[in-house]
């Protein structure tokens, strides 16, 4: 099994190339379930739950042909192309790596009347029930049954347009109805629409392909169903985490980092905190640049909350940030009930965290030591590795399979800003 090590006392200084979205791929993967031509997504990232959907759509028809981007930090060329869906069941031993296979349920349901799609893994963050998908799907006319794990899903006459209001926002089950919503009969309303940039990223994949979308990055979203979607070609946008995460490792580290290729667009609500704890994000010709101004960062509270609100998915970055703050944060998750199995593995570095409910008063300490620590999950991960970068001594990552899942060649690319950091084996 292979391991992280890093040693840290290492100040960032270079640049870093984001790669595309996570996030943003895997559901633009899963449109191409919607057409018999193809589509293209460029600047796909090299991780493994892109192979693990990839795995997925094969099974279900798709060929795939992957070329470029065989040199560091560049993304590939995908071809995605559903002639015939062969198998409308996706199964367990697929759908139980990763949590966003359930988001073949839709397309599948909307362009063969039928789908058939083992109830989803993943990240044990929380429970992140796909009740809203599925009651979404009935109110556009699906029949719905949960048997043996499996959702069996059901439109024999086809999807038909409806209102569906979210009782809370989901970017999964958003993403999964406006797929749905492209083939069906008529106009569909989503009310309480994620506005994620992700979301956003679909949308506009969707409408190149020939989808009649308004409202997209609103909170109503107007899908007026057509026949059929056509092939076409779309760049995945800049993964706003990884942006994100590599902001708080020139951070931790007191570090002058450019990040090229991001979006500072995207991570507003991110950026502002980050400016109260008195770094500076400032857009250059070619991404970010992130500077850590006065040396030590200043603590500064953060709650997490849907989009354009604070991310989730930089809850525990943030957090190894603050650890090695000047004073005290508050960190309030409000998205996933489960998301501070990190903090344990922190507290083994030294970290000072103390938690009540969905909250973590983190007062910040001189520094941290270097320790063996197990990630929990794919954020919890990377929150290790950064705190190994601001740690005495020698800090190892294990279980870095959850790292692999969303980020891209993470110790070559800390490493040529010059973190002492490397994957060793077992």
């Amino acid at each position: 099994m292979p391991r992280i090590r890093v040693v840290g006392g290492q100040r960032l200084a270079g640049q870093i190339s984001i790669s595309g979205a996570k996030n943003a791929a895997l559901p633009l993967m899963a449109a191409s379930l919607l057409t018999d031509e193809t589509l293209t997504l460029e600047n796909l990232p090299r991780l493994a739950d892109i192979a693990t959907l990839s795995s997925l759509l094969e099974h279900h028809g798709v060929a795939i042909e992957v070329n470029g981007g065989d040199g560091p930090n560049k993304g590939r060329v995908a071809h995605f192309h559903a002639a015939d869906i062969v198998d409308t069941t996706a199964p367990y031993d697929l759908v139980r790596k990763m949590r966003a296979s359930v988001l073949v349920l839709g397309p599948i349901l909307a362009r063969c009347g039928e789908a058939r799609v083992s109830q989803p893994g993943g990240c044990a963050i929380g429970t992140r029930p796909v009740d809203l998908h599925l009651k979404g799907l009935q109110e556009l006319g699906a029949e719905i049954e949960l048997d043996g794990g499996y959702i069996e899903a059901r439109a024999p006459n086809g999807l038909v347009g409806g209102q569906v209001v979210f009782p809370f926002v989901s970017v999964g089950a958003t993403e999964n109805l406006m797929m749905a919503a492209a083939l069906a009969k008529g106009r569909t309303t989503l009310l309480n629409a994620a506005r994620e940039p992700e979301v956003q990223d679909l949308g506009h994949c969707l409408q190149a392909m020939g989808a009649q979308i308004e409202g997209i990055g609103t909170d109503t979203i107007t899908i007026d169903g057509v026949e059929a979607l056509h092939g076409a070609v779309h760049s995945v946008l800049p993964d706003r985490i990884e942006t994100g995460t590599f902001a708080a490792a020139a951070a931790i580290t007191g570090g002058d980092v450019e990040l090229l290729g991001a979006d500072l667009t995207h991570i507003g609500s991110f950026v502002d905190v980050m400016k109260a704890a008195g770094i500076s994000m400032e857009p250059t010709d070619a991404g970010i640049r992130v500077v850590a101004i006065n040396g030590r960062v200043a603590g500064v509270d953060a709650m997490t909350e849907p989009y354009p609100g604070f991310p989730t998915d930089l809850q525990a970055q943030f957090m190894a940030l603050m650890t090695v703050a000047d004073g005290a944060a508050m960190v309030t998750e409000t998205i996933f009930e489960n998301r501070f199995m990190h903090v344990p593995e922190l507290a083994r570095m030294g970290a000072n965290i103390t938690l009540h409910g969905g909250s973590a008063l983190v007062r910040g300490v001189e520094r941290l030591t270097g320790a063996p620590v197990m990630a929990t999950d794919l954020r919890a991960s990377v929150s290790l590795v950064l705190a190994g970068l601001a740690a005495e001594g020698e800090t190892i990552v294990n279980r870095v399979y959850h790292l692999d899942r969303g980020y891209e060649r993470v110790e070559e690319k800390l490493a040529a800003c010059g973190a002492d950091i490397e994957r060793i084996w077992d």
